[in-house]
């Protein structure tokens, strides 16, 4: 092949937001740039490449194509993948005259996997795309022919992995390119050929029908019009439309064929968790059995006759079959007339649980660094107790009023599309580093480096020294920002019913939960005791009001612990680099005379300097990557003892009559990573989870994840931690925000004998 230049980037991560989401599984590298055209994985091998025989000439055709090759035991996907996974996606950006058609899927197998069934491919493929070449077009007279490809594809085997490659081709020439001819024209052979619908003096030459049976339970389907030398052969069906037939049904056994004459007939069972009534059907039949059919193939697209049954309303498509199934049982089981008694009293147990659970937030570890600015604000020298309750009215308005907007927001975002729980904004990399500057201004500030006079306007600086209530109410929404990652007990079903009731309902949770955070504060507020209590004004409080600097340092370094999480090593460092800058102005600024300006000046400079070329690395999410060290711990064997989590992952596990353990969790939780650090890493409860046969999984909800939004979703619950035990034929079990050892051993002391 004639090429100027063809360069590849290949990731892994969590790619796809349709039917099924997969995790990394344990073991797969980051994959970094290369020159090289090929993209090289653990488990595949992935190539872009280019057949024209004609050349790129104007008016004509030319073909390009993604050549898989998988290790042994791994495949990929068809169009329709079937019961789970999803198919290999193709997105061209090509230059102008020239458009991609769509892809040439090859004839797939069957490949079953416990009680399900999916369409693939292993070994290698070519996924070939025809190019038509416009008739105006012109090659370009330098630079070559610039010609870009991002591919994703999921790759499995027991666990399945997202994978994408971005690719770049720069075809040279306009010259033929024949280096792979024969890779596309076997490709060719093995694409479906079309077989019409066509009728002559009312018989039939080619086409065919499908009959829902009157219990929609069976489709009857008749193709005529096949080879001669197929008949009396076992041939396969392979559904292109999805979400229709029993795709596990076993070939001759399941499903049954047969011949008359030149007429080829067979009986395929429906799913019972049907998702469509198609009034035509699009198969692909193939001759040889589904595990291994021979080309050539034909695609058939046959009308429906018949009715189909009404659809049953299932579980949402991220959630594996099993989970849906015990969902639909548990919602028929409960269904019943919904009264304005019955509402009424769920939004009071709401409320209620919401106030519970915000109080109790104070606990939690994620809200420790503001407890710092609570207690400096009764260590002020002024003594009004009127003062003191102007303050805690203000903290608590603070607090109502930032969660019922941020509540508001989520909510709001949700009614848009957007897949999002409690705790998003720490999902977005600019509010992290957002939160990491104002902590490292508040830091600063406490450890007098300098005061917010220096840096405001005189008139905005009295301001904020004569009105301590503002202040009040800033610590406030200062408290929510940091709090609102977490969930405490009580506090998770309140907030999964709240998404689901109407808007003022919703609302009414969120102010619930402000009013329950606040509490304390307000309380002691109100409580003369509280104040006096407290030593004498003095020398103490300046000790006191630098120790409390340290809270907020911490606090720094978890939210760039966070951010590197999200963009890596370069972004936390980017960030690192600009928070030494800002505490550089920050003191220089607090200089007098000259020094002042010209300490000031550099520090600006160097400021604006990193903000433009390293603020973005900062902000920039990174793509994920297949990490077994952040998904996994390693046991004493030596293998990994968490997965990382993933729809599939947890069907397949099922499926396969093993329990699921699965761990809810996000980087910006303290709370979580409190629970990983104690209870999920106690010996004891490791022994029970091993002896129990429990696969452990973790879903990583750090960065904005739709798979386990819907997941939680399902679960009735809107944020992180959440602990979830699933068994086969049960509906999942979920414990406590903070689980206990006991806990846990109680839960797995439920599940049968392995």
């Amino acid at each position: 092949m004639s090429l100027a230049s063809m360069t590849c980037q290949a990731q892994t991560g969590t790619l796809f937001s349709s039917k099924t989401a997969a995790s990394n599984a344990p073991g797969t590298a980051a994959l970094l740039a290369s020159a090289s055209p090929v993209v090289s994985t653990e488990q595949v091998r992935a190539e872009l490449l280019a057949h024209a025989p004609q050349g790129i000439q104007a008016g004509q055709t030319f073909w390009l194509g993604l050549q898989i090759e998988h290790q042994p035991h791994w495949h990929t996907y068809w169009q329709n993948p079937g019961d789970s996974g999803l198919p290999t996606r193709l997105q061209w950006q090509l230059p102008a005259g020239l458009q991609a058609g769509d892809i040439a899927w090859p004839l797939p197998h069957k490949i079953p996997i416990g009680t399900l069934a999916n369409y693939g491919y292993e070994d290698r493929l070519l996924l070939a795309v025809p190019v038509t070449v416009a008739a105006g077009f012109q090659f370009p007279a330098k630079g070559g022919l610039l010609l870009q490809l991002q591919a994703e594809w999921l790759v499995c085997r027991q666990e399945c992995i997202p994978q994408e490659g971005r690719f770049t081709l720069n075809l040279a020439s306009a010259a033929p390119q024949n280096a792979h001819t024969a890779l596309f024209d076997a490709a060719q052979k093995l694409s479906p050929q079309a077989l019409p619908q066509m009728q002559q003096g009312g018989s039939w030459i080619t086409g065919g029908q499908s009959q829902v049976s009157d219990d929609g339970q069976q489709l009857s389907l008749r193709v005529h019009g096949l080879p001669g030398s197929w008949r009396g052969q076992t041939l396969s069906a392979f559904p292109v439309t999805a979400s229709v037939v029993h795709n596990a049904a076993v070939q001759g056994k399941d499903w049954t064929q047969n011949w008359q004459g030149a007429v080829w007939t067979a009986q395929i069972p429906v799913s019972q968790e049907r998702g469509d009534s198609p009034q035509t059907m699009r198969w692909v039949i193939a001759s040889g059995p589904e595990s291994a059919p021979k080309a050539p193939a034909f695609d058939i697209e046959t009308p429906v006759q018949g009715t189909w049954p009404a659809l049953t309303p299932t579980a949402p498509a991220e959630i594996s079959p099993a989970l849906a199934k015990a969902l639909a049982e548990n919602a028929r089981a409960a269904e019943k007339p919904v009264t304005a008694t019955t509402t009424a009293l769920g939004l009071t147990l709401a409320i209620l649980g919401a106030l519970l659970g915000g109080l109790l937030l104070n606990l939690m570890p994620c809200v420790f660094p503001v407890l710092a600015i609570k207690v400096l604000g009764f260590a002020q020298a002024e003594t009004s107790q009127a003062q003191h309750r102007r303050a805690g009215l203000a903290y608590t308005a603070g607090v109502v009023i930032s969660f019922v907007l941020l509540g508001g927001l989520m909510l709001a975002l949700r009614a848009a599309g957007e897949q999002l729980g409690w705790g998003f904004q720490l999902q977005s990399p600019p509010v992290v580093a957002g939160l990491a500057l104002l902590f490292t201004l508040l830091g600063l500030n406490l450890a007098g480096v300098f005061e917010f006079g220096q840096m405001l306007p005189s008139s905005l600086a009295t301001l904020q020294s004569k009105h301590s209530t503002v202040n009040a109410g800033l610590s406030g929404v200062l408290a929510v920002a940091v709090a609102s990652p977490c969930t405490a007990p009580f506090m998770g079903a309140s907030l999964g019913l709240a998404i689901a009731l109407p808007v003022w309902q919703a609302l009414s949770v969120f102010a619930a939960m402000g009013v329950g955070m606040a509490l304390p504060y307000m309380a002691a507020s109100w409580w003369p005791g509280i104040a006096r209590a407290l030593p004498r004004p003095g020398p103490w409080m300046v000790t006191f009001r630098q120790a409390m600097a340290f809270p907020m340092f911490a606090t720094v370094i978890w939210l760039l612990w966070v951010l590197g999480q999200q963009t890596g090593v370069d972004g936390a460092s980017g960030l690192l680099a600009l928070l030494l800058t800002v505490a550089w102005l920050a003191w220089a600024l607090g200089l007098a005379g000259r020094t002042r300006w010209v300490m000031s000046g550099l520090a600006l400079v160097t400021l604006l300097w990193l903000g433009r070329s390293w603020l973005p690395v900062a902000l920039r999410e990174a793509p994920a990557v297949s990490s077994a060290s952040s998904a996994s711990d390693p046991g004493a064997s030596g293998q990994p003892l968490w997965q990382a989590w993933s729809a599939t992952g947890v069907q397949t596990q099922l499926s396969a009559g093993r329990p699921v353990f699965v761990d809810f969790t996000a980087a910006w939780c303290v709370t979580c990573q409190y629970n990983k650090k104690t209870t999920l890493a106690d010996p004891q409860v490791l022994a029970d989870l091993t002896a129990r046969q429990v696969v452990l999984m973790r879903a990583d909800w750090t960065r904005r994840d739709p798979a386990i939004t819907q997941a939680l979703t399902a679960l009735g619950r809107s944020g992180v931690p959440v602990y979830a035990l699933y068994a086969p034929g049960r509906a999942p079990l979920l414990l406590s925000e903070l689980p206990s050892v006991g806990e846990v051993q109680t839960a797995l002391r439920a599940l049968p004998a392995p």
